[in-house]
């Protein structure tokens, strides 16, 4: 097996192993999704009832289906809904419930008056990878094949370790995304620091980032000046490096060491 798609495989593994302690630490292989299949059967039937009362399983399994295909993504809410066979009334309600759950994050927007036509939309997350792979019933190979699929994993993941990271720093950073309307700029992560000053963030599904990897960081930092201090394109290799001046090539695992 190349070195790459070793490294990539092994951070699908970390972050499908997810963050729930007794299914990423004591347990694996089929007994882990097992675990995690449980988990969601009584995340969306008994917990639900207990929350809010009857809900449709069936309607709010389909939607948190579609919910886990999207996670780190703009889908717009139609899409999600008219996936799920629902309403957008209903579909508003089972957002609701599913953030009440703490099983569902939404990314908001960042807007500066140094950018114009910015998106406004928020970017939903399942708070946890594993999540997604036991909604969809994804096993390790499917997640490799799917480079789309991979790419959301880690990004969810990535947003996992370090949602908490921000509730822990004494400057509790605000955290954002930022697209632009037109498609043609997208920043992953932007922690808002004090005086407005930003740290950027790009998730990447490579072993080897380039610095074409770290664009619209770059186009982000011409734009900011000094309100830029640093960029940083996660990545699943080993090394760490400068892709630019003030925007460094990471890896994942730099999150936790």
């Amino acid at each position: 097996m190349p070195i790459s798609r070793r490294r990539h495989g092994l951070a699908r593994e970390v972050a499908l192993a997810g963050g729930f302690p007794e299914a990423a630490l004591q347990l694996a292989g089929a007994s882990r999704r097992a675990w995690l299949e449980s988990y969601i059967d009584q995340l969306l039937t008994r917990d639900v009832e207990a929350l809010s009362g009857h809900r449709d399983p069936h309607l709010l399994r389909r939607y948190f289906e579609a919910l886990a295909l999207s996670s780190a993504g703009m889908a717009a809410s139609k899409t999600l809904y008219e996936a799920a066979g629902i309403d957008r009334k209903t579909a508003i309600a089972y957002e609701r419930l599913l953030t009440n759950l703490l099983v569902l994050d939404t990314l908001p927007a960042w807007m500066s008056n140094r950018l114009s036509r910015l998106a406004k939309s928020g970017k939903r997350y399942l708070v946890d990878p594993s999540l997604i792979a036991a909604a969809l019933r994804l096993d390790h190979m499917a997640v490799l094949r799917d480079g789309d699929l991979l790419g959301r994993i880690l990004d969810t993941f990535v947003v996992a370790q370090i949602r908490p990271e921000v509730e822990l720093s004494p400057s509790r950073p605000r955290l954002h995304h930022l697209r632009a309307r037109d498609g043609r700029h997208e920043v992953d992560l932007i922690a808002e620091l004090s005086e407005n000053k930003v740290v950027a963030i790009e998730i990447k599904a490579t072993s080897s980032p380039r610095v074409s990897d770290a664009k619209h960081l770059i186009w982000l930092r011409d734009r900011l000046q000094e309100r830029f201090l640093a960029g940083a394109v996660l990545h699943t290799g080993p090394r760490s490096f400068q892709l630019a001046e003030q925007i460094f090539a990471l890896p994942v695992s730099t999150l936790w060491a």
